[in-house]
């Protein structure tokens, strides 16, 4: 579902947009259209051509790239965010694909005009840098946690993400499936529910589906340390 944008009016703007005067905040919302999606919708696909910037206004995303063996989710996105920044200014073609967890409403935003805010706002420029930064630093983190500590300590890492950066919450519902959480972590199915079970049984969390209660933060930071 689309509908017309007034960004003069908007509750949650980018920290970067508080920026931009209000007639380039009136510009920006005359060649911008805010889209719904359901859970499970695509907002873009790899490999297809973008000429948008995509601002999360509401929900959670997944990021997903095509493998040689499989798809791997490469993070989660909570709103407010950017997304495509880096794949549409860099290439014009997506490189990854955005998929809805959750209901989700999300602003594409003309390139030209987003290019142009860029150019005329050096404020509004500084804090899209220093937004690409950010996403850049949690991304080496997460390739060290993927790639140099065991399954106990991965799951660990991504649980204390997940309650402190997505949910912003000890206690959270799991917007992704046991297969998705192993497809994200690179391991099985069984294996995230064999590991999620004995972190259970040990008091470290409360497993019920896939709400998860975070009970003894302190150790599953000692095993995310240890690896």
């Amino acid at each position: 579902m689309k509908k017309e944008v007034k960004c003069t009016g908007c509750r949650v703007k980018s920290s970067a947009a508080r920026f931009l005067s209000d007639d380039q905040i009136e510009e920006l919302g005359e060649h911008c259209v805010e889209v719904h999606f359901e859970p499970g919708e695509t907002l873009f696909k790899q490999d297809a051509l973008s000429s948008n910037i995509i601002y999360l206004k509401e929900g959670l995303v997944k990021l997903t790239m095509k493998g040689p063996y499989r798809d791997q989710i490469l993070k989660l996105v909570r709103a407010p965010a950017y997304l495509g920044i880096p794949t549409t200014v860099g290439d014009k073609v997506n490189h990854y694909s955005a998929t809805a967890l959750n209901r989700v409403a999300a602003c594409f935003i003309d390139l030209n005009v987003f290019r142009k805010m860029i150019f005329e706002n050096g404020n509004f420029s500084w804090e899209i840098i220093l937004t690409l930064c950010r996403y850049e630093l949690q991304q080496f983190h997460r390739c060290i946690n993927l790639t140099q500590k065991q399954l106990n300590g991965k799951l660990a890492g991504t649980l204390l993400d997940l309650a402190g950066n997505i949910y912003q919450s000890s206690s959270f519902h799991l917007d992704l499936s046991r297969n998705e959480l192993a497809e994200m972590l690179g391991t099985t199915r069984e294996s995230i529910s064999r590991a999620l079970n004995e972190f259970a049984e040990e008091g470290i969390i409360r497993l019920q589906g896939r709400e998860i209660s975070i009970l003894d933060e302190e150790r599953l930071r000692e095993i995310y340390r240890r690896g």
